[in-house]
């Protein structure tokens, strides 16, 4: 088995989901007998691309043109195809991000490969490859086995490790390009990113405010909480209908998936459009004046109460165990 990892970044650095695809890709190809190697698509990124080494891959693929700088999904969908036939790869792995899970189903086209998406778990048994992926909304996990002499997999975010840096740089291989204007028929021309705000797709804790906080004003009590936790905020669906939080901060079906290792759902009543965003998420903290609201479902811990006396309470204690002003 020879796996090709495509390793997103963007300016030039490299999202946490990339080190989380090469470490879950090597201990797959341990497992089987096989060989990673990393792919970095972008403008001026031969300077990062040996970090990758430091995740389990010895060799790492550039392509690099001015024009790469930003996502096109022909482009991007060719340069990968065309990287995995010539390494003569029968699994590519790419990280379920935004860019991923566009991504992914053009390289599967080029490839006339199998696809499994947003996989939670996979591994070898006997001579074939199994995904674990969710299905109905969230609400079941599903084994996919593989059949296709070509396959690609997305990995969802946060769910596997990416391990620790061991210090062994990767070669890497400047790979040719030829792209012409038709190549780049559709492309991302501009990015724009709040500054300070952390992305709650990659977040490790993330704090979610729900229609039960009345008002956009009343998300500054979110803000706080997730900031003493050092996480990311986040919005249900209701939330930004009403134009109270960005659609990027939304957690759901219509939203972001996310699975950091603690989600606190404050005044969420728990719908399974946003069951389906973020019920693989390791541990659960629901906080809402109904018992019976469907969140304290899928919690692992939950606190009945008015989450305007419980959420400034639990801000202040925490700042008190942590020794914050």
């Amino acid at each position: 088995m020879k796996i090709l990892i495509f390793a997103e970044q963007r300016d030039n650095k490299f999202k946490k989901p990339a080190f989380e695809a090469v470490r879950t890709a090597r201990t797959l190809a341990g497992e089987a007998g096989g060989e990673v190697v990393a792919l970095v698509v972008g403008s001026n990124v031969q300077s990062v691309a040996p970090a990758l080494g430091r995740y389990g891959t010895q060799k790492v693929l550039v392509a690099e043109d001015p024009r790469l700088t930003f996502y096109s999904p022909t482009a991007y969908a060719k340069i990968v195809a065309e990287a995995a036939k010539s390494q003569k790869a029968t699994l590519v792995v790419i990280p379920a991000t935004a860019m991923g899970k566009d991504l992914a189903p053009r390289v599967a086209v080029k490839l006339d490969a199998g696809l499994a998406v947003d996989c939670t778990a996979i591994r070898i048994e006997g001579n074939a490859l199994i995904a674990t992926r969710p299905v109905y909304a969230g609400k079941a996990l599903i084994d996919v086995k593989m059949n296709s002499q070509v396959n690609v997999l997305t990995l969802r975010p946060n769910v596997f490790s990416s391990g620790t840096s061991d210090g062994t740089a990767a070669l890497t291989e400047k790979i040719p390009l030829a792209l012409g204007d038709q190549d780049f028929a559709s492309r991302v021309s501009e990015i724009k990113q709040s500054s300070g705000r952390l992305d709650i797709a990659e977040a490790d804790i993330i704090v979610t405010g729900g229609r039960g906080l009345k008002g956009p004003e009343n998300f500054a009590m979110i803000e706080q909480l997730a900031e003493v936790l050092g996480g990311a905020v986040g919005a249900s669906r209701a939330v930004v209908d009403a134009g109270w939080r960005p659609h990027d901060e939304q957690v759901g079906q219509t939203g972001k998936t996310v699975s950091p290792s603690l989600y606190l759902a404050v005044a969420v009543s728990g719908a399974i459009q946003h069951l389906a965003g973020m019920s693989s998420s390791k541990y659960i903290v629901a906080i809402n004046k109904d018992k019976d609201a469907p969140i304290f479902q899928v919690a692992t811990y939950g606190i009945v109460g008015d989450a305007f006396e419980v959420v400034p309470a639990l801000t202040a204690e925490i700042k008190n165990l942590l020794g914050s002003s």
